[in-house]
């Protein structure tokens, strides 16, 4: 698994800093976070790939954060039988999308399920074979989402010697076991999966924070996260300012996502004010709070590696 930014800038896009947007890839598919205007030059460019987009999740609607959506949708229709997609995001998500589609009249040979928050749902948005999707309100000046990615847990260790001990032979048999699946051995013995497995792991985990106040969803989202790229829209001199726009400073970040426990800190979601000459005083800003924090780069990718066993 790993995540690439298409860009890490907020409000507008700017010659020097595309908007917003996180990749996730794990196991052949694509999880998008976000699709501000130009989205869809950030995924061409990242080469992260269009057939095998899966999932988009939209935080609010906010013209840095879904303007993209339509070229995206265009994009894929490029392909030949591309398959389903699933968008997610708050109330009016799926409104949006067919209002732009019926104006535009652009061709989609592909269906498109959203999932659309509803002040009954539940916490977990969406979830697949491999992943789960976990949703929260944040406090911003509309409605907006925050999200955390989990892989599902993990089948313990394998142990050979207890595969030796019972007999089965080495091959599919074990691959299957380490699936979590239960074999039948040719003279009809059956093996669980516990039988040679280890306690279960745990899985990998992703927050996506942009576009909020300081508020308790974000701990919630973030905590004991691999990784978690958040906002960090202002400096702490702007602190007042931040929070009438319904944004974190960099130091709000930091500070935040230390609390949680978070392995690593990526901020994002910069003000156009900021050159990228000046991300430099944000970052010792934060790291000043929590040493594990990181600029966001656009392009570069985040590798997310396994937890130890």
């Amino acid at each position: 698994m790993d995540g690439v930014l298409l860009g890490t800038g907020g409000m507008m896009p700017m010659p020097f800093r595309a908007l917003t947007s996180l990749v996730v890839r794990r196991e052949g598919w694509n999880y998008l976070f976000d699709a501000g205007e130009g989205a869809q030059i950030g995924l061409k460019a990242s080469r992260t790939g269009i057939k095998n987009l899966k999932l988009i999740a939209i935080t609010h609607l906010h013209a840095d954060h879904c303007l993209g959506i339509p070229g995206i949708l265009m994009l894929r229709a490029q392909i030949d039988e591309p398959g389903p997609l699933t968008i997610v995001g708050p109330p009016g998500i799926s409104n949006f999308v067919k209002m732009t589609r019926e104006t535009l009249g652009y061709y989609l040979n592909y269906a498109i399920n959203f999932i659309e928050w509803t002040p009954d749902s539940k916490e977990i948005a969406y979830q697949d074979e491999g992943i789960k999707l976990i949703w929260k309100a944040l406090d911003h000046t509309v409605f907006c989402l925050g999200y955390r990615l989990e892989e599902h847990i993990r089948p313990g260790k394998f142990s050979v010697e207890k595969a030796k001990s019972l007999n089965i032979p080495m091959g599919p048999f074990w691959g299957e076991l380490q699936k979590g699946k239960t074999i039948h051995l040719p003279d009809g013995t059956e093996i669980l999966p516990e039988m040679v497995l280890g306690q279960p792991r745990k899985g990998r985990h992703v927050s996506y924070i942009v576009d909020t106040r300081a508020c308790d969803a974000i701990p919630a989202l973030c905590q004991d996260c691999d990784f978690t790229f958040i906002e960090s829209m202002f400096a702490q001199e702007l602190q007042e300012e931040a929070r009438q726009k319904g944004h974190l400073t960099t130091m709000e970040a930091a500070k935040l996502t230390l609390m949680a426990n978070v392995k690593n800190t990526i901020l994002v979601h910069f003000s156009p004010r900021y050159r990228n000459i000046d991300l430099q005083k944000l970052l010792v800003e934060a790291q000043s709070v929590n040493p594990a924090v990181q600029i966001g780069m656009t392009k570069k990718y985040y590798e997310i590696e396994l937890p130890e066993d």
